[in-house]
Order: C-alpha cells, then structure tokens, then sequence
C-alpha cells in the first residue's frame, strides 16, 4: 500500500491510501475502525496494516476522494524523532573529503523542520547564504525497537518514504560543527509523498536514487551504495534508544551534493527541487529566500 497523510479543503489532517489517482480515507472505509493519523496507526502495528488492506478492498462508498482535489502532507508528519545518518555513499564521502566512518556516523533533524509535497523551503539568507540538497532514503519504524538483532531488523520496518535533507553547509560545518543546527531549520526536512509499505519494496537495497534541481540532475545512484546497511541501523541505533513506531531514520546521501561540486552550487529563491527514489515516488518544492 501507499499511505498517505493529507487535507481535504483545508480540514484536519487525514489518513489515506494512495491508489492510483484516488485517496481512500481509511477511517471512513473501515467504518471508524482506523485513526485518522499515522502515527497512530502505526502504533497498532500488523492488526492496523490488515485493517486497511481489508479497507482498500471493501473501499466503502463516499470514502474516496481524488488525489487532484486534496493536498499531501509528510506522511508522518509528527514521529517521536527523526534519526538522520552521514556519510553513508563512500562516493559522498570522498567528494566531501570526508573520513570513512568506522560507525554510523548520528545526528538529529527537529520534528519542526517536517514539511510535505509542494511546501516551500524558507530560510532567511540572514542565517545561511550555503543551503544545499541531499536526496535520502527514509525508513519508517512500524514496531517498539529495542535492543533488536541485526538479522530480524527489517521485521521492524513499516515502510519507506523519500527525504530531503536540506542543509545549511555554513552553519553545519563553518560555524561552529553544528550538524543539527545546520539540518534542522524550520521546513529542511521535506518528507513524502507516501509511505510505501515494506511488502511493497522487494529489496531497499536497490532504488534508484535521484535529486533533480530546476529540471537539472544533481544526484543519481542506487542505494545498493550504503555503506551501513538498514539492518545494521536499525540494530546499532536501538542498542542506544528505543524506536517507537513512525519514527523516520534517514539513511544518507549520495554524490552530487552542491557543496562537493567545484564549484560549489547552493540553493537560491526561486529554486525548485525534487528528490526522487525509485518506487517509492517524487517530492518536489520550492525554494524561498526571506
């Protein structure tokens, strides 16, 4: 399935499932059975993913909506944390003239950064003049993780969306290494457009992966290219912490970011970006200065 989290004439978020050019709202087709939000759902883990299988199928009268008529919104759009993970492509690593990391290499992005499809990214050029790019692959917790076995991690995943990890180089690196401030501006964290069920992904290992900036391409590889693979992650991250469900973890970028470039290219007003995996589908926005 393809979940979705989105408005409808500017009401209450809502939860839904993406089918072709429909959204079936899964608390109508269900009969009130489903929450109207995703973290919510999540939370009822494989109980709640059969409920709205049995949804879709049933698909109940009046509980559809054209996908042109609403707006989406990240499809998580409020997880307990986003785990972010850095220079996981070696070919990254090598244009940022970067260390290979022994370990995942871990930071944060503010929940407050979370914004979806067609929403700008904003930034006051007072702050940061060296916003940039990085296309990522998103992995969504769907079950409590805790201390988990690298060998059973991907029981544990309920889907994967696409991500932008927008960063502002000046204030992650030139400033003061402040990675978190760097990556968690308000609206750097574009999520979307839907989150796709895990059974839907028959290997994550093997998306294309792509970032195109107005119309031109500036990122394009596979994530057959991770160097710490999902499951390692997942293990290494819930030896820490707990993972609830809906947490995002974002998995890192490949080559092609606008700071590895000579020379360097950042993001102006007026910009459009899209961040693209294979599958999994297309999140575009724009950029505004101000």
């Amino acid at each position: 399935m393809k979940l979705v989290t989105y408005q409808s004439n500017a009401g209450d978020a809502q939860l839904g499932a993406l089918v072709g050019d429909q959204v079936i709202n899964l608390a109508q087709a269900s009969g009130g059975k489903l929450p109207s939000d995703m973290r919510s759902f999540l939370e009822l883990g494989d109980a709640g993913l059969q409920a709205a299988r049995d949804a879709v199928d049933g698909n109940a009268a009046g509980a559809t909506v054209a996908l042109a008529d609403v707006k989406l919104l990240a499809p998580i759009p409020n997880p307990s944390k986003v785990v972010a993970i850095g220079l996981n492509y070696m070919d990254h690593i090598l244009e940022t003239n970067s260390k290979v990391p022994a370990i995942p290499i871990m930071f944060t992005k503010y929940t407050t950064s979370i914004i979806g499809q067609g929403d700008a990214i904003r930034w006051d050029p007072a702050e940061t003049a060296k916003v940039d790019w990085e296309v990522e692959l998103a992995v969504v917790i769907g079950k409590r993780a805790y201390r988990v076995a690298e060998e059973n991690a991907l029981d544990y995943v309920a889907g994967y969306t696409v991500c932008n990890d927008v960063s502002a180089r000046d204030l992650q690196s030139e400033k003061g290494d402040q990675w978190i401030r760097g990556k968690s501006l308000d609206t750097f964290c574009p999520l979307g457009p839907a989150l796709v069920t895990s059974d839907e992904v028959a290997d994550p290992h093997n998306l294309g992966i792509r970032c195109i900036v107005n119309g031109e391409t500036m990122q394009d590889s596979n994530t057959s290219q991770l160097l710490f693979k999902i499951p390692h992650l997942i293990a290494y991250l819930s030896r820490a912490f707990t993972l609830l469900p809906g947490d995002v973890i974002i998995t890192g970028t490949p080559p092609g970011v606008g700071a590895g470039r000579k020379p360097p290219v950042f993001l102006k007003g007026g910009d459009v970006v899209t961040v693209e995996i294979d599958g999994l589908g297309q999140l575009t926005n724009p950029c505004v200065e101000g």
